[in-house]
């Protein structure tokens, strides 16, 4: 490999051509523009360039080129996908045309009432099928090993480096070729733990991921499954790897459209698949039954992913193109790099999932609450229109629905509306929370599911991929007002040590620190007991959240969304004041309490190094000072 340090190279032509050819000629693009850095100090790739990347992200800084990676000849970059304007920046040429196929597919008839208007559209879409190396044109690879390669650990509790950037690529054992393969982006460690550095990387992919698909299918037929692991390139291809597509729409044609450049790929002579416009490849094969601790990793939730047995990956080959650049993200408590993913995969799909789920208008799985944890959706309210009384029937229908698609199954707490003046929009937060808080009736509207699958990443529940959900599914006139001040019921006991207003109708109670779940359930009694005479007083106050620091609950809506969302597990941790079950049915007659204090099991959340933080902190001032 060149040298670090070395210059960007490009050929001059592919800056003409829609799209780009590699992520090297991104890069150039978008220095020319002033959004990137180059730092040519040394810098550690243990905790340093981690950091580094997280105060100049936090900033809404520039895309940062790491010239000099302690340990490895590569170079590497960082929050290329910082803000959802530079994101709109590098797909300029191609976003739109993405969004009129997606528009087409939900509504086909179009394309007849105006074919003219979507000729390009149609191109666009045949010339994105991915396209083997015509005529065996040399690709310039170098075989490396995984010592070479910038070895980056995120946080102190890391167990190891990880690729945080993948695109790992499988095929269907059934159905080989690229046209069925999958592409998704599951994170990989490189070193730590057992691994034995060079022969193994441990591969760790969650459930309801494609690849899953292809190891079962694998495993019947006692074979091993072929991976590849790109990583670089355009960087369409690390968006196709994280796009949430309908079944039959291969992520490397979606790669090909978002590029504006077909989706170029080979097999080495081993059979396996390799990006031909990748920066790196790495191949191996996972045998069944083979598993090896993965972990910790400091995850998208803002804390860690503990240790668990993950697919062992036997490294084959890894390849290096020249002048490789190693492309990076810190994944952490949102908002981080993934949340501009997040923002731009909603641009591009629009309506694409409520086209899917009959009566839903709106959905929005909240970032800031590590995504899976809490959604919001507004749905539509048409099955009894000739019958007076207005509550929740058809949102119902809707939310079972949104619990049993995709990604979305693995939702935890589920918010579910119908407006009838179209006034209300799930990325409002505060509003949306005010209004469902008005009509909510605590008695009749809540709705459990226990003893089922929630993020593999979330440790509030029962066990690894265990807990339970709960749906809350409001609709009708507003029956309370919400209070803009905390009853002095709140303020005035000695059970509780400090209340604090979240928003109106919220309020985070600071109470002693959670031991156990007995414990836990005589301090509800006690609190129960406590406001169960003062019902009256609390009809504005809907809802309660216990806490382990009240003020930090309420500082911002983000802390709110964070510790309330990821730290209980709906079945164990709500409660409610002068509460019943029905023939089954749990509801309450007073407020209702979720108790979101940190629980012995969960996983520790997410420190920086101080002392990393200071010797990083002279690097950081200047890229700031100097963009």
């Amino acid at each position: 490999s060149k040298p670090a340090g070395s210059t960007l190279e490009v050929n001059f032509l592919s800056l003409f051509i829609m799209g780009y050819t590699s992520l090297e000629s991104c890069l150039i693009d978008i220095e020319k523009t002033g959004q990137l850095v180059r730092i040519k100090d040394e810098v550690d790739p243990h905790l340093e360039m981690a950091a580094i990347h997280q105060a100049v992200y936090q900033a809404g800084g520039p895309v940062l080129l790491f010239e000099k990676v302690k340990g490895s000849p590569f170079r590497a970059a960082s929050n290329i996908f910082g803000t959802l304007e530079r994101s709109r920046f590098i797909f300029r040429d191609t976003l739109e045309k993405v969004q009129q196929l997606i528009r087409i597919k939900n509504d086909p008839g179009s394309v007849l009432r105006n074919p003219l208007k979507h000729l390009d559209s149609a191109y666009a879409a045949l010339t994105a099928l991915p396209l083997k190396n015509p005529l065996h044109k040399p690709v310039s690879f170098q075989e490396i090993r995984i010592q070479d390669l910038p070895l980056i650990k995120h946080w102190p509790m890391d167990g190891g480096a990880f690729v945080t950037l993948p695109q790992v690529y499988s095929e269907d054992i059934d159905q080989p070729g690229i046209m069925h393969a999958n592409l998704g982006m599951y994170r990989i460690q490189l070193s730590g733990n057992d691994y034995i550095l060079n022969k193994e990387i441990g591969l760790h992919y969650q459930i309801h991921r494609g690849i899953g698909v292809h190891q079962t299918k694998a495993n019947k037929k006692g074979q091993p499954l072929k991976v590849s692991i790109f990583v670089g390139g355009p960087p369409a291809h690390t968006v196709a790897a994280v796009m949430p597509l309908p079944e039959g729409l291969s992520e490397m044609t979606f790669a090909g459209l978002l590029a504006g450049r077909r989706f170029r790929y080979y097999y080495d002579k081993e059979g396996y698949a390799v990006s031909a416009d990748a920066d790196f490849v790495i191949t191996g094969e996972i045998h069944q039954n083979e598993t090896k601790p993965e972990g910790p990793f400091g995850d998208h939730l803002g804390y860690y992913s503990l240790t668990h047995p993950f697919p062992l990956m036997k490294v084959k080959k890894v390849y290096a193109r020249k002048n490789a650049i190693w492309p990076f993200t810190v994944v952490g408590r949102p908002p981080q790099e993934d949340t501009s993913f997040g923002q731009l995969i909603h641009e591009m799909t629009g309506e694409a999932i409520p086209k899917e789920i009959p009566g839903l208008k709106e959905i929005h799985a909240v970032d800031a609450a590590g995504v899976h944890p809490l959604l919001l959706a507004i749905g539509s309210e048409r099955y009894t229109p000739f019958l007076e009384t207005k509550q929740p029937a058809e949102l119902l229908t809707i939310a079972n629905h949104i619990l049993g698609t995709g990604q979305l199954s693995l939702a935890k707490y589920l918010f579910i509306t119908a407006d009838d003046h179209n006034q209300l929009n799930t990325h409002h937060i505060p509003e949306f929370f005010q209004y469902m808080l008005e009509r909510i009736h605590l008695d009749r509207d809540i709705h459990f599911q226990t003893h089922t699958t929630i993020d593999t990443l979330d440790y509030s529940g029962t066990g690894f991929n265990s807990g339970s959900k709960v749906v809350f599914a409001a609709y009708g006139p507003k029956i309370r007002t919400l209070s803009k001040e905390i009853p002095n019921i709140l303020n005035e006991n000695s059970i509780i040590q400090k209340a604090a207003l979240v928003m109106p109708g919220i309020i985070a109670l600071e109470t002693g620190a959670y031991t156990s779940q007995e414990k836990a359930i005589k301090e509800l009694e006690e609190i129960n007991e406590l406001l169960a005479p003062h019902q009256s007083d609390l009809l504005g106050t809907p809802l309660l959240i216990l806490c382990d620091h009240a003020s930090f609950i309420a500082e911002t809506v983000n802390n709110f969304l964070w510790v309330t969302f990821t730290r209980s597990n709906p079945s164990h941790d709500i409660y409610g004041v002068n509460s019943f079950h029905t023939h089954k049915h749990w509801g309450c007659n007073g407020p209702l309490i979720i108790d979101a204090r940190k629980k012995p099991h969960h996983a520790p959340a997410l420190i920086a190094d101080p002392d990393v933080e200071r010797r990083i902190s002279p690097i950081v001032d200047k890229i700031l000072q100097n963009n």
